[in-house]
């Protein structure tokens, strides 16, 4: 009886451990973002607000591989142009891969306001 006790425990804590690790990595694998529109994060163009291209490329290169499991490393991402605060806005990203060759890297404006963004990007 005591050992049929501690399978179950043991199986009990495997799933439970299982469980947080599941939720760390859906946590922390994100794509979205929410930036404030700022003279420090933006500037205006054909009367929108434009998020700065390099804020765009920094949070992106952070996110883009947050666990060794999720996604791969990049560095030196580069965005060609600033991510216009408008709803359904895009453009695309490149990253260097770790392993050698680019990757590129979509970026969309999900949800505009008149004080932040937010966009996402897909790996």
């Amino acid at each position: 009886m005591q050992r049929n006790g501690f399978v179950i425990g043991a199986v009990g804590g495997v799933v439970a451990v299982t469980a947080l690790v599941g939720l760390a990595t859906h946590l922390m694998s994100g794509t979205e973002s929410t930036t404030p529109l700022n003279d420090d994060t933006a500037v205006s163009a054909d009367g929108h607000k434009v998020l700065s291209a390099k804020i765009v490329a920094g949070r992106t290169q952070g996110k883009y591989h947050p666990l060794p499991w999720i996604g791969d490393k990049v560095t030196n991402v580069t965005c060609p142009t600033g991510l216009k605060a408008v709803t359904g806005a895009s453009i695309t990203c490149t990253g260097e891969k770790s392993g050698g060759g680019t990757v590129e890297i979509p970026v969309r404006v999900t949800k505009a306001g008149a004080t932040s963004v937010t966009w996402k990007f897909e790996r």
